[in-house]
């Protein structure tokens, strides 16, 4: 493997940084984690890379609005928040969804056992509710193949269950750009019956031109315990966000002469020329609901799991499209309108035996789920007004099913623990077209592979394990993926999914007391990689490039330096790179939207009691290409410092906390994410100067 990390002069920002303090450690060793094998383990005894988020992170100095405040420090992960809350965030995983126009593609994401990605591998991490959070899971690597149609990793929410003598608590935030959030929340156990209800509003005037949004938030959880050994837990959650502003991407030049600025649209005819965004009012309306139950029965050492869940999410899309560029009728206008009905079922068996002096435990499970749209497209305009809804363009049916059964089976006898998995997934899309003035684009298409994987961990000593483990993973495109074809026609059917190998050794060590050493290296190759075509004003389509390669180091160190300090550094360095040529695209060009390195450190110190405490954080990036050729301006690497403090007070039934983030305190101007392949070269998304947020707390117990 060639050496690969390259932090230039932002590597002496981490001489003097490093992690967080005990009590908000990211990656407690002892955490019991389920994402790998799906049998209960220490993060010290998986054969797997994967981290733990803790409730303090998630919550304690967060405002709670973006996973990506508290993913920052997962090494592997880049978890980039857009200023677009029209977009939601930018998440990647071993460089795996980072071509992703919207939402998040490449890494699975689950919220208590519930997916919060679609069949076809899109998920919104905006649909996580983090005041509730008890933790985040976060597994990448070979592992990740055991959960289906994706093959960068898996990202699991985790809520809290209600217990204890009922409580009532209140958090109001505010900060820079005109944001504050509210939330009011309430849990509590009665009985056998555990509650937990919360709703929040959050609202933001943006960093970037046209970046205003308002979202409000609901959940509510039962936990009920009807029979001996079972548990049952029902969980509902609703976001709604109305006219979401759309800031778009902005050129090279537009970036330099005002981060904050739109780019101007060329054709308008008004003095002073409007932005794109302003001119179309970019935006996007979307309110999504859903509930989810699922129910463990133990019968000793065995287990029964069933979830089901179901729910409907509606999206209305306003684009930044000309007159011209709709005019083919091919073109399915400048509106996107989509009502989506969605459900699945996960049902598996765990049970556990003695074999060969050792520990046997086998899980054996189906999952399957289906979304179900009626879209519409409409153009963006009525005479010379824009941004409004016009003509039909768009007419049709979408389904995508998934049906995927699945073995896992784990054997543990002293040092040793073997662990090996498959999985069959079949994924269906069809479209039914009802707009046939423009040609037919009915019809279907049907993937399906077999992913298996395999692990083994030796324990050293109990101080030193070591890992290997590999996997054959796949990926299929879509359904927006899908959605167009480069010659500008509809549906593009010529698309297959892209198939990798993944092969990871890592070591996990504790070479001294309050002091653990995480350490994974990797090696991906993918044949069929699925990459940008074109894109322009919010319309992407996609291609099949040949292949690709990606190697990588992790690491991941934490340490209690006593006296109330402790540390914590995230490295990841990651080569990623085309190893075939393809059109302009050259073997050895970077994969765009990835970074060849990043870094977190922290240092923190807190007092005794955890009463107080402050932290100084680091971030680094390297560059960032947002083509494939490389031949345009790359994102240019970064390195920024944050500051947090916290304090909280008990007085009787009362605890307040309060809490105070000062961000980018150096005041860089730096670019925080990148749309990847955009035609007109607006690729760039600016970050925020210097900012801050503080949050106030206060919680009753009866």
């Amino acid at each position: 493997m060639k050496p690969l990390f390259r932090l230039n002069a932002v590597a002496a920002l981490f001489a003097a940084t490093g992690a967080i303090a005990a009590e908000e450690a990211i990656a407690p060793q002892d955490t019991v984690v389920v994402s790998a094998t799906r049998v209960g383990h220490t993060i010290f005894d998986m054969p797997a890379a994967i981290d733990t988020i803790d409730a303090a992170r998630i919550t304690e100095t967060q405002p709670r609005v973006n996973a990506s405040e508290a993913l920052a420090a997962v090494p592997g992960l880049v978890a980039a928040n857009r200023q677009n809350y029209a977009q939601d965030l930018q998440i990647s995983s071993r460089g795996f969804g980072a071509r992703s126009a919207f939402g998040v593609r490449g890494v699975k994401l689950i919220t208590d056992g519930v997916p919060a990605s679609m069949p076809d591998g899109q998920g919104q991490a905006a649909t996580f509710n983090l005041d509730m959070a008890e933790r985040i899971e976060v597994l990448r690597g070979p592992f990740s193949a055991i959960y289906g149609n994706h093959a960068g990793g898996v990202i699991q929410l985790f809520t809290r269950e209600g217990d204890g003598a009922p409580s009532v608590e209140t958090t109001l935030s505010a900060g820079s750009y005109g944001t504050h959030k509210a939330d009011l929340n309430a849990q509590g156990k009665l009985g056998n019956v555990g509650y937990v209800i919360d709703g929040s509003r959050f609202e933001t005037d943006g960093y970037r031109a046209h970046s205003a949004a308002t979202r409000d938030q609901a959940y509510a959880r039962l936990t009920l315990s009807p029979l001996t050994d079972a548990k049952l837990n029902i969980v509902a959650n609703a976001l709604r966000q109305n006219d979401t502003q759309d800031p778009l991407g902005v050129t090279w030049a537009t970036w330099q002469r005002d981060p904050r600025a739109g780019e101007t649209d060329s054709t308008d005819t008004q003095t002073p020329k409007r932005t794109l965004a302003d001119r179309y009012n970019t935006r996007k309306s979307i309110d999504h609901q859903q509930i989810g139950a699922s129910w463990e029965q133990r019968f000793g050492d065995d287990k029964l799991r069933a979830t089901a869940y179901g729910g409907n999410r509606s999206v209305i899309q306003y684009q930044a499209f000309s007159k011209a560029f709709q005019a083919p009728a091919t073109h399915s206008g400048g509106v996107v309108d989509f009502d989506r009905d969605f459900h699945g079922i996960d049902v598996s068996w765990l049970h556990v035996a003695a074999l060969a002096g050792g520990r046997l435990s086998t899980t054996i499970g189906i999952e399957y789920g289906r979304s179900s749209d009626a879209r519409k497209g409409y153009e963006n305009f009525i005479g010379t007004q824009f941004g409004v809804k016009g003509a039909l363009r768009r007419d049709e049916d979408d389904k995508v099913t998934n049906t995927d059964p699945y073995l896992q089976a784990e054997w543990q006898s002293g040092p040793w623990m073997l662990s090996a998995g498959l999985r069959h997934s079949s994924v269906k899309f069809s479209v039914d077209d009802h707009f046939l003035s423009n040609g037919n684009d009915s019809g279907s298409l049907s993937y399906s592979h077999t992913t298996p994987v395999a692990g083994v961990m030796y324990q050293f000593s109990p101080a030193l394990h070591a890992y290997a483990s590999a996997a054959h993973a796949f990926e299929t495109p879509t359904l927006n993926e899908l959605f167009y074809s480069g010659t500008g026609g509809g549906f593009n059917f010529r698309l297959q999914p892209a198939t990798s190998t993944h092969l990871e050794a890592g070591v996990k060590a504790r070479p001294a007391e309050g002091t653990s050493l995480n350490a994974a290296v990797f090696e991906v190759r993918t044949r069929d990689e699925l990459v940008v075509d074109a894109s322009s004003g919010g319309r992407t389509s996609y291609r099949n490039a040949g292949r690709t390669l990606r190697q990588g180091l992790e690491l991941s160190l934490d340490s209690s330096l006593g006296h109330g300090l402790s540390t914590r550094m995230a490295l990841t360095s990651l080569r990623a790179v085309y190893d075939s040529s393809f059109g302009a695209v050259q073997q050895g060009s970077r994969l765009p939207g990835i970074p060849n390195a990043n870094a977190y450190g922290e240092l923190a110190w807190r007092a005794p009691e955890g009463r107080y405490g402050a932290a100084l954080e680091a971030l680094a990036s390297s560059k960032i290409y947002a083509e494939d050729a490389n031949a345009d301006q790359a994102a240019p690497g970064y390195g920024v410092l944050n500051a947090r403090f916290h304090a909280s007070q008990q007085w009787q039934g009362w605890r307040f906390k309060q809490f105070l983030r000062l961000n980018n305190l150096l005041d860089k101007h730096y670019i925080g994410s990148v749309i990847v392949g955009d035609t007109n070269k607006r690729y760039y998304e600016a970050a925020p100067g210097r900012n801050w947020v503080l949050g106030l707390s206060a919680q009753y117990q009866f």
